[in-house]
């Protein structure tokens, strides 16, 4: 087995409401998606159901297992919209410049701001998605409470805004998503 990434293995998807995340991200039949450090990619597999056939979704993370276990799930399933890739998304990702309309960044962002590789991922978001497309973050409250990660590297909204700002990105709205979570969507500026 290789050695995980912080969060391998866990998921927010069972703690957040998935009608209210799927009406934030408002995906469309056509949608290119980019699930970053999508895990064994429950948010991948219920975009893919609800996108249909003629979307995209390139899932990338870097556990080998995750990206393993979502392959075989996409097979099972015969999804030909789905891309499961294991790579360091926080270095140069494969996906062309201004090719994606959405990235969703599902209770990660905090992950990589604590072990300083979140300037780095943001980049290659902001390099990949279209002027006008989107970037939605789902963190947990920065509160003293389980489940989540310790109240010390959780991220407020504001401390959100900070660290995406600088790549080009406007915030568009915040939404409860269920009562640990919050999303943030933003606006990709392009550049």
């Amino acid at each position: 087995m290789s050695e995980q990434p912080i969060a391998a293995g866990r998921s927010s998807f069972d703690l957040i409401d998935p009608e209210k995340v799927f009406a934030e991200l408002g995906l469309a039949s056509d949608t290119v998606l980019y699930d970053l450090a999508c895990g064994v990619g429950k948010y991948t597999l219920e975009a893919a159901r609800r996108m249909g056939p003629k979307g995209l979704i390139h899932a990338l993370d870097l556990w080998p297992e995750g990206i393993a276990a979502l392959q075989g799930q996409v097979e099972k399933l015969g999804l030909k919209n789905v891309r499961p890739l294991c790579c360091d998304v926080s270095g140069r990702i494969p996906l062309d410049v201004h090719s994606v309309d959405l990235c969703l960044m599902a209770t990660v962002l905090h992950d990589l701001a604590h072990d300083g590789t979140a300037e780095g991922t943001l980049a290659e978001v902001a390099r990949v998605l279209k002027p006008g497309g989107r970037l939605v973050v789902i963190e947990f409250y920065k509160v003293d409470s389980h489940p989540g990660p310790p109240v010390a590297i959780r991220l407020s909204e504001q401390q959100v805004d900070a660290l995406v700002g600088p790549f080009g990105f406007t915030r568009k709205r915040i939404a409860q998503v269920g009562p640990h979570n919050y999303l943030v969507s933003y606006l990709a500026q392009g550049r």
